[in-house]
C-alpha cells in the first residue's frame, strides 16, 4: 500500500511540474542569454545627455535594470549604491536602466538613493525587451566583447554582484 501512495504521490509531482512549465509558456530563463551577443542601445540619460551601452566600446558592462514603481528596486539599489561606494568594479562599468517608468519619478527615485553610476531612461522597455526581461529588478553583466557573461533575475546580492564583476573584469 504504501508504493501505491508514493507511485501516486509522484505521479502528482509530475503532472504539478508538467502544468507550471504550460503555464509558464515552457520559458527558459533570461540566462538563456548567456554567450550570446549583447545588443548596442543609446538611451536619453535621466541626468541630461545620452546613456550608450559601454561594452559596445570594449568596456565589461553591469547593468542593472529598475524602476521607481518597483518594491524590490527600491529594497535593491540603496544596498548596490553602497557596495559601490565602498568597492571598486576595476574596468567594469555599471550603467542603470530605468525601464518602463515615468521621467520625474524616475528622478525621484536615483536621487533618494544618490545614484552615481549613469541611469539611461527607458520608457518603453525597449532595452529590457531586447535582454527578453520580463520583470525587474535584473542585472545583465557583459563582458569587453559583448557577449552577455550572466543574467540575475530579481533582486541581488552584493557576494553575487562581486562574484560576476570579477568574472567580466578584464
Amino acid at each position: 500500500m504504501m508504493f501505491v501512495s508514493l507511485g501516486i504521490g509522484t505521479a502528482v509531482a509530475v503532472a504539478l511540474i508538467v502544468v507550471v512549465s504550460l503555464l509558464t509558456g515552457g520559458r527558459t530563463s533570461a540566462n538563456a542569454l548567456i554567450g550570446t551577443e549583447a545588443s548596442a542601445f543609446t538611451l536619453p540619460a535621466l541626468s541630461g545627455g545620452s546613456v550608450t551601452a559601454p561594452y559596445a566600446k570594449g568596456h565589461p558592462t553591469v547593468m542593472v535594470f529598475m524602476a521607481s514603481y518597483c518594491a524590490p528596486c527600491r529594497a535593491e539599489l540603496p544596498h548596490l549604491v553602497a557596495y559601490l561606494s565602498d568597492h571598486s568594479t576595476g574596468s567594469v562599468r555599471v550603467i542603470g536602466v530605468d525601464t518602463g517608468d515615468q521621467r520625474t519619478a524616475a528622478l525621484a527615485f536615483v536621487h533618494h538613493d544618490a545614484v552615481a553610476f549613469p541611469v539611461a531612461f527607458d520608457p518603453n522597455s525597449t532595452v529590457a525587451a531586447s535582454f527578453q526581461l520580463e520583470a525587474i529588478p535584473d542585472t545583465v553583466f557583459v563582458n569587453a566583447q559583448g557577449k552577455v557573461a550572466n543574467v540575475v533575475i530579481g533582486k541581488i546580492t552584493p557576494e553575487q554582484f562581486a562574484s560576476d564583476v570579477a568574472a567580466i573584469n578584464s
